[in-house]
């Protein structure tokens, strides 16, 4: 295989695990603050492009959206990319252990739950179904 044909290859499958995931927000530094702030529920998904683990959480929950409106429509997805943001002041203060780890807030800042490196379709939607009965209140 060509070495630009390689390349190109390898740019095109980092993008597939975001694809179609356009009710996602990507983080920056000051959103979780500014979510919190307005009174918003969110799920926190600390994931790395080529992480397996991230994908296969990242599949799951796209299923769990499609078949559930009310998540997106009341919970705010914010993926926090780990290359990027594994050392910073947000990681540390949730104590994140490794990437592929889900975490739901409350708009009371207390955590409603966490996963980490799971992948059970049962685990996940309980997650999402505890984050949506705050976001509901």
């Amino acid at each position: 295989m060509k070495r630009r044909t390689f390349l190109a290859a390898s740019a095109a499958t980092a993008l597939l695990p975001t694809l179609g995931r356009a009710e996602t927000v990507d983080y920056v530094p000051g959103l979780v603050d500014r979510e919190l702030d307005a009174g918003k529920t969110i799920l926190l998904d600390f994931y790395a492009s080529w992480c397996g683990t991230c994908q296969a959480q990242h599949r799951v929950i796209d299923a769990l959206k499609a078949e559930n409106p009310a998540y997106d429509e009341n919970i705010t997805f914010i993926v926090v990319d780990w290359d990027t943001y594994a050392r910073s002041d947000l990681t540390a203060s949730l104590r994140i252990p490794r990437r592929s780890t889900l975490v739901a807030v409350g708009p009371d800042r207390r955590e409603i739950g966490r996963i980490v490196a799971g992948t059970s379709r049962d685990d996940i939607k309980a997650l999402l179904d505890a984050a949506l009965e705050v976001a509901t209140r």
